[in-house]
């Protein structure tokens, strides 16, 4: 099997495990992960933070968002311009501020009322995925967007969210997979 099938034939599987969650599993978890990320020092040290409003069984960063808030750090948050590239985008205030008909049907911030961030400017990346492995591989969900745009977070550093049911043996990475700096499940911290 050559890499890219290799890849989708674990990318469905871990999605399907990781669907297989009962939601109070899930909530519980994600505020799990949560909890951990906040307690790293690449958190404490982030003024600038990019996160991702969650989908279809993802972990939930609902927790993050209020500590990050409260903490008074930064939110960023991606939107997808065109079907292989994203920006990072602060939302602006009010209801109007996102759109549930973003790609793929995830919320995003509107563009004409939020602010674009320079990628060099962000200090911690929160990214979802969809499997991961001990050496922290991460396989996203197929799309190439943060592979893309990580590498231009000069000075951010990476930590993916994910389930322990998402782990994988190994992550198959090609030359444009971009590894993450840790990986946050609801049981550990594993770092590269």
């Amino acid at each position: 099997m050559d890499l890219k099938a290799n890849k989708k034939e674990l990318r469905k599987e871990k999605i399907r495990a990781r669907e297989a969650l009962s939601e109070e599993d899930r909530i519980r978890f994600s505020a799990d992960i949560c909890g951990r990320i906040v307690r790293t020092p690449e958190y404490a040290e982030a003024s600038t933070v990019f996160v991702y409003k969650w989908v279809r069984g993802e972990v939930r960063l609902d927790e993050l968002e209020k500590q990050a808030a409260s903490d008074g750090k930064r939110l960023i948050y991606p939107l997808c311009v065109s079907q292989t590239e994203m920006l990072a985008v602060e939302p602006g205030a009010g209801d109007d501020a996102w759109t549930d008909s973003g790609y793929m049907g995830i919320m995003e911030p509107v563009a004409e009322k939020g602010t674009a961030t320079d990628p060099a400017d962000i200090d911690l990346v929160i990214a979802p995925c969809s499997s991961f492995d001990e050496r922290c591989g991460r396989l996203g969900m197929g799309g190439g967007f943060y592979d893309r745009y990580l590498p231009k977070c000069v000075r951010a550093r990476i930590i993916a969210a994910a389930f322990e049911t998402q782990r994988s043996e190994e992550i198959p990475l090609g030359e444009y997979d971009f590894p993450v700096d840790a990986v946050a499940t609801e049981e550990r911290l594993i770092r590269r």
